[in-house]
């Protein structure tokens, strides 16, 4: 990601979708320069620049790679966010950020962002679209999965069958959604805020793992896309799918955290890195 170019885009519209969900809406002069991506799990990497940083003395073109000769409290953080929608038309970029009152960079940015205000991204990426050949499907995750499980459950064709399952704080937290008539959206909720809620509320007891695990499994091939917060999701849901369920890795390869209660999104990516390598290293065994 070091190399790749930063867009500057700027805030063109704010809405606060629920206590704990913001909706920032993004555009740019240049917005021909992005590419939306044809996953329904399209993602993009905030770039937040300190406010002192003079970003038009760095090297061009602007890339990470651009910050390198700064201190390191000077350097840019990354995060990285779903996106809900692009509108090429209008040439806007829609995210709906999950935010935790003063926790959280991104959330923090998103409760206090103005119009006008500049915001740097790197993206789109993505791996996952709902596949038309499966029999159902399957889409469960937090508030951090929201945005993609909405964007699946929008593509899906009108005959498509299928469960969702979404843990949220408490049913004020609820959004609508658009799905077909044979794909049941259940809400899950916790009860609290993911980052606050009791142990017993969360990790490997977190409510979304009994939602999922005991409901009706629906007969023939199932894609799987599930991710939220990866202790319950890792830990829990994957072996459920891979395992008990016996699903094969084309048909459930979207299945992984967003975040982890506790860490940092930079702490995150290397405990990822780590089981990631731990898990190479016991199957080749």
């Amino acid at each position: 990601m070091a190399g790749r170019p930063l867009q500057r885009f700027e805030v063109v519209g704010t809405e606060q979708l629920t206590r704990h969900m913001a909706r920032i809406v993004l555009g740019s002069k240049d917005f021909d320069a992005f590419v939306p991506s044809k996953f329904t799990d399209s993602y993009v990497k905030l770039v937040f620049i300190a406010d002192d940083v003079d970003v038009a003395g760095l090297p061009e073109p602007l890339t990470l790679d651009s910050f390198a000769e700064l201190p390191p409290e000077k350097k840019p953080s990354v995060r990285t966010l779903t996106v809900r929608h692009v509108d090429v038309e209008k040439r806007r970029i829609t995210l709906d950020i999950v935010v935790h009152g003063e926790h959280g960079m991104a959330g923090q940015w998103a409760s206090t962002a103005q119009p006008g205000q500049p915001i740097y991204l790197m993206g789109p990426g993505g791996a996952y679209t709902p596949d038309p050949a499966a029999d159902w499907h399957l889409l469960a995750g937090d508030e951090s999965a929201l945005p993609a499980i909405a964007a699946a459950l929008e593509a899906l064709p009108p005959s498509a069958v299928g469960k969702a399952f979404i843990e949220v704080a408490g049913q004020e937290d609820e959004i609508p959604l658009t799905a077909p008539e044979g794909v049941e959206v259940h809400w899950v909720y916790r009860g609290g805020r993911a980052d606050l809620v009791p142990e017993d509320r969360a990790g490997d007891h977190a409510p979304l793992i009994e939602a999922v695990t005991s409901a009706p499994w629906l007969p023939g091939q199932v894609h799987v896309f599930i991710h939220g917060e990866a202790q319950a999701v890792m830990h829990n849901l994957r072996p459920y799918i891979r395992k008990e369920r016996g699903v094969d890795a084309k048909w459930a390869s979207s299945i992984s955290g967003y975040w982890r209660r506790g860490r940092t999104e930079e702490t995150f990516r290397q405990w990822k890195k780590e089981l990631a390598q731990a898990e190479s290293a016991n199957s080749s065994a």
